[in-house]
């Protein structure tokens, strides 16, 4: 096994182990953006309550 080869073999490792750190880190992406939408679900839910906590305590004219 020439040189060029082990560097090639080296290479080829480091590259698999970089795909899987990439795919581990795409991912953790996806699960922080589901985690997002679901706060702001929960966001969007709770200014709707407290708008209308507001409104119906509000005196009438």
């Amino acid at each position: 096994m020439s040189s060029l080869d082990i560097t090639l073999l080296e290479l080829a490792a480091e590259n698999a182990e970089l795909r899987l750190q990439l795919a581990e880190a795409q991912e953790q992406c996806i699960e922080m953006a589901v985690d997002a939408g679901a706060l702001q679900a929960e966001i969007d839910a709770l200014r709707a309550e407290l708008a209308e906590l507001r409104s119906s305590s509000a005196p009438s004219p």
